[in-house]
């Protein structure tokens, strides 16, 4: 679970807590009047965040051109490859 913070403690306190984010590798929620306003990470696992994204936003893609329809055999795959190849 992410720790949490008050967004007047992030500004008086940003260089230490930048340093307890890269250090622990863990979120730190940053409320403001009470409520989530944002999270802060470290770069480490923002940028592995993206990928997983990335690769789940492909698989999404593919399940949507399978329902649709929109798929081609193993042999069909091998040739539409070969012509780009030659």
């Amino acid at each position: 679970m992410a720790a949490t913070e008050l967004v007047t403690t992030l500004k008086r306190n940003a260089t230490k807590l930048i340093a307890q984010v890269r250090e622990e590798q863990e979120p730190l929620l940053i409320t403001q009047h009470g409520l989530p306003a944002a999270y802060l990470v470290d770069v480490d696992s923002y940028d592995a965040l993206q990928a997983r994204i990335e690769v789940l936003e492909g698989l999404a893609r593919g399940e949507v051109a399978i329902r649709e329809g929109r798929t081609m055999s193993h042999e069909q795959a091998k040739k539409k490859l070969q012509r780009w190849l030659k």
